[in-house]
């Protein structure tokens, strides 16, 4: 493992990650939106992000498949235009669904932004391959991610220069998970796949620290560990022993 994987940039771990951009709906500031961006860069933060695909191919700020849980639509994200998802309301406030390239023209290199490409494991490469392009050339400090190896090994390819990296964990208690073979949700959490997604840093649930995953990535591999997602004092101890930087909600640290 030791020397084969490059070498991640030092912003990637200096200062902690809001989860989402440093949101608060009881303050009318959604997740994932250019207000909850703006907090996280007046906080001096850095900012963890999701993109999903629009219809027509754009990368959109949001991070679950459909809308319901955070607009008054039903449907799945790539149902609509991008146009027509940035007219939609956010948890009921004025916010709208942002595109990649408007959320982080607002940042504007102000902060480190990681973006989590979502990914249905079926091969589909158009979110990521447009991510890439956004990213591609911008003087910022932008990383990208993704619970998916074959992604993340498309990145290598197609963007070798952007630091890259996987998002993991051992317990695998999401429903989603069932629907994965054995033999891959073993290599998921062993992160059997490196040799193939050759990422640059390592993103593991704070609720599987200790474990001898981010240990080998941080003392053998060179990769840094980044964990998520910490809420609590007791994770907040977990990161600091365990983990190279938190990504953390619903408090400022």
């Amino acid at each position: 493992m030791s020397g084969t994987l490059g070498r991640a940039p030092d912003w990637l771990t200096a200062r902690p990650i809001a989860h989402r951009g440093l949101h608060d709906r009881a303050a009318g500031i959604p997740e994932n939106t250019l207000a909850a961006a703006e907090a996280a860069v007046a906080g001096g933060y850095a900012i963890e992000c999701d993109v999903q695909l629009s219809a027509d191919g754009e990368a959109m700020v949001f991070h679950d498949e459909a809308l319901g849980r955070l607009t008054e639509a039903a449907e799945r994200v790539d149902a609509r235009t991008a146009a027509e998802l940035g007219t939609l309301t956010v948890a009921g406030t004025n916010e709208r669904i942002p595109t990649l390239p408007d959320f982080l023209a607002r940042v504007a290199g102000r902060v480190p932004v990681i973006v989590e490409i979502k990914s249905r494991f079926d091969g589909d490469r158009r979110l990521t391959r447009r991510t890439a392009e956004i990213v591609t050339g911008l003087d910022a400090p932008v990383a990208l991610k993704s619970f998916d190896p074959g992604l993340v090994a498309t990145l290598a390819e197609i963007a070798p220069g952007l630091p890259r990296g996987i998002v993991a964990e051992a317990s695998q208690d999401d429903p989603h998970y069932a629907l994965l073979a054995p033999s891959v949700r073993a290599e998921l959490s062993g992160l059997l796949h490196l040799h193939v997604s050759r990422p640059h840093f390592l993103s593991w649930r704070v609720g599987d620290l200790p474990g001898p995953v981010p240990y080998l990535c941080r003392r053998l591999g060179n990769m840094p560990v980044m964990t998520w997602t910490v809420r609590t004092e007791a994770q907040r101890a977990l990161a600091r022993e365990h983990a190279d930087q938190m990504i953390f909600e619903g408090f400022r640290p």
